[in-house]
């Protein structure tokens, strides 16, 4: 291969770059990003970059003395994939000719119908967006947040820290019940409340209200916009000064429509990342990859795989076919809420039973396992981090 184009610029992107030149790749190296940022992580963007505690700077995930001679092609979104003529057609005309092409355009926040142009209404994915939310809370205010996920979670803790008063809106009856299991699920969502974040659950969001308003707070008209109130399926409103939205992500894969990459909750891969098109290889978070284990294809959008996955996916791809991948561990993924660690590791949804073995429920410290047939299948840690990496290492030695 003389010419490979990674399209995506976030971590798995840059973990595929790294992993073509650690595997050997010596020819011309194109990355391809729609942000203007160089990789950043992004788990603190919810966390401590949106309280103040770390600048952009921190966010960088490449070295200074790094340098993986790549050309790196910023601020410009992938339109189109050409397979014929092994082209990325690029959003301002412009388009890149590869032997191998990594897809690692990741996924994007969910939005709510009705409320684009809406002042004060966020998602959370992207540096920018951070920023702008995090300009917000700096005033203060009444904070709603739709989606008791992870990211909405993060978000309520960091807000409530700033003094913020916060109120979570989730639609399911447990919050965190699709990753952790409703048990466990019910454990962690309840340090909304041991905090005096206000937790309102099994209720939809029918839309968001606001109203014309100046700079100083008076309304009048022909002023844009701005989020006031959130008004839930069952007839109840909640004042809101600020409004985030947490209700998930998609995998951007519109421009590989007529491409004859398969596309299904993402792009349809093998355990190796290779995709049906030779040459062309998927990772990161629009990665929908076979899991040989479970016989299932999985989505997982969690940092670990991010930066993990595209060894495989590299070697398949300059091998030109099928190699064996190593067994991969667990997906893992981690949060902080409230001051209280949240390891998680291993799949939720496969276990028939969970046991907590070390701690208590009261106490936000608990190791808890997930067992199918009596097998461990799965552990979350709250405050655990000594039994929890015990416990994952003997998950991972389990899984291989």
């Amino acid at each position: 291969m003389r010419t490979v184009a990674v399209v995506g610029a976030s971590l798995a992107g840059l973990s595929a770059a790294r992993s073509l030149r650690k595997q050997g790749y010596d020819g011309r190296l194109v990355v391809i990003g729609d942000e203007l940022h160089r990789p950043y992580d992004r788990p603190p963007l919810s966390k401590e970059f949106l309280a103040g505690d770390l600048g952009e700077a921190d966010l960088a995930l490449e070295s200074d003395d790094e340098d993986l001679r790549a050309e790196w092609l910023l601020g410009t979104r992938a339109a189109g994939l050409d397979p014929g003529r092994r082209a990325v057609r690029l959003a301002d005309g412009r388009e890149v000719r590869a032997d191998g092409i990594v897809i690692a355009t990741g996924a994007a926040a969910r939005t709510l119908p009705g409320t684009d142009g809406l002042a004060g209404v966020h998602t959370l994915r992207t540096l920018d967006d951070a920023r702008a939310l995090r300009d917000e809370l700096a005033l203060g205010g009444r904070l709603v947040v739709i989606g008791g996920g992870f990211i909405g979670a993060e978000v309520a803790s960091t807000a409530y820290a700033l003094g913020l008063d916060v109120t979570v809106v989730e639609a399911a009856p447990t919050p965190l019940a699709g990753p952790l299991g409703e048990t466990m699920g019910g454990i962690v969502s309840a340090l909304h409340a041991d905090h005096g974040v206000r937790l309102l659950c099994g209720v939809g969001v029918k839309g968001l209200s606001g109203e014309e308003r100046s700079e100083t707070g008076v309304p009048r008209d022909g002023l844009r916009g701005r989020v006031d109130a959130v008004q839930l399926e069952d007839g109840r409103t909640v004042p809101a000064d600020i409004v985030v939205v947490g209700v998930g992500a998609r995998p951007c894969v519109d421009w590989l429509e007529g491409s004859g990459v398969a596309l299904d909750n993402g792009v349809k891969c093998g355990a190796d990342g290779r995709t049906g098109l030779a040459g062309v290889v998927a990772v990161g978070d629009c990665a929908n990859w076979y899991d040989p284990r479970s016989g299932v294809h999985r989505r997982v959008e969690h940092w670990t795989g991010a930066r993990e996955r595209p060894d495989a996916a590299v070697a398949a791809l300059l091998a030109g076919g099928a190699v064996e991948p190593a067994v991969p561990r667990p997906p893992y993924f981690w949060s902080d809420q409230y001051g209280v660690k949240i390891q998680f590791a291993g799949h939720a949804a496969g276990a028939d039973s969970v046991t907590i073995e070390e701690g208590a429920p009261d106490d936000r410290d608990v190791l808890a396992v997930y067992r199918r047939a009596g097998h461990p299948v799965a552990v979350l840690g709250m405050n655990q981090p000594r039994l929890f990496t015990r416990w994952r290492k003997q998950l991972a030695a389990a899984a291989s």
